[in-house]
C-alpha cells in the first residue's frame, strides 16, 4: 500500500510540472513582439516606399518592408529573447541603426527613424 502512494504522490506531481512547464511555453508564445514606426526625412515629410530592415543579431536573419504611403513600417512576431537592429533605407540614404533589447519587455515597440535625404 505504501507503494501504492509513492507512485501516486509521484505521478500526480509530474502531471503539476507538466502543466506548469506547458503554461509557461504558452505564455511566451503570447508575448511575441512587433516593433512599429515611422520613417521621416530631416524635415519630419514621411518617407512612403523606404525599406526597413530589422536583424536578429542571434541568427543574423534580416527581414525587410517597405513603408506604407505614410511612412509607416510594422514587423510582428518576433522573439522577445533576440536582440535586434534595425535601420531604413532610401535613395542611397541610410537612418542610424536603433536597437531592440530583451531587458526591454515592451510587447510593442514603437522606434521611428529618420533619414536624411540628398539635396537635388
Amino acid at each position: 500500500m505504501k507503494n501504492y502512494r509513492r507512485i501516486l504522490w509521484l505521478g500526480i506531481s509530474l502531471l503539476l510540472l507538466a502543466g506548469v512547464a506547458f503554461a509557461q511555453s504558452s505564455k511566451k508564445e503570447t508575448q511575441l513582439r512587433t516593433v512599429r514606426g515611422l520613417v521621416t526625412d530631416k524635415s519630419e515629410k514621411p518617407i512612403q516606399n523606404g525599406v526597413v530592415f530589422l536583424k536578429n543579431v542571434r541568427t543574423n536573419i534580416v527581414l525587410s518592408h517597405f513603408t506604407d504611403e505614410e511612412g509607416n513600417y510594422r514587423f510582428a512576431g518576433l522573439d522577445p529573447n533576440a536582440d535586434y537592429e534595425i535601420h531604413a533605407e532610401f535613395e542611397g540614404q541610410k537612418s542610424a541603426v536603433r536597437t531592440v533589447s530583451p531587458l526591454d519587455s515592451r510587447k510593442e515597440i514603437t522606434l521611428n527613424l529618420k533619414i536624411d535625404r540628398k539635396k537635388d
